[in-house]
């Protein structure tokens, strides 16, 4: 049987789910959802320093998630590949079921003495 995905792509994939599995950066893209953002409005938006905002910018810059522009002393940030979304969507309407599942679960469980 011949394999979908060559191990190159797979090393792609793997790298992009692994930016992806830190939530300050799926703040910050969830934030860039509404269009181009500076620094300065991201860290008030997600109540992070400015410090590590620009961090996590540059690693999802680095990943070619974000672009950005500089104009003057600001620099602004927009979403590079917006299929982005598509794949947090997925993964999060998924995971919001099954959290729903669970409540319920737990409301039918008779309470302990």
């Amino acid at each position: 049987m011949r394999r979908r995905f060559s191990d190159e792509a797979l090393e792609l994939v793997a790298g992009r789910f692994k930016v992806l599995a830190e939530p300050m950066r799926l703040r910050i893209l969830d934030a860039l959802r509404s269009g181009e953002k500076s620094v300065s409005e991201l860290v008030e938006e997600t109540g992070a320093s400015q410090a590590n905002v620009s961090k996590h910018l540059n690693l999802l810059y680095r990943h070619r998630m974000v672009g950005r522009r500089k104009e003057g002393l600001n620099v602004y940030y927009r979403i590079a590949d917006p299929t982005i979304f598509e794949l947090c969507e997925l993964v999060c309407s998924s995971l919001e079921a099954e959290l729903e599942a669970n409540r319920k679960a737990l409301a039918r469980r008779p309470a302990r003495a």
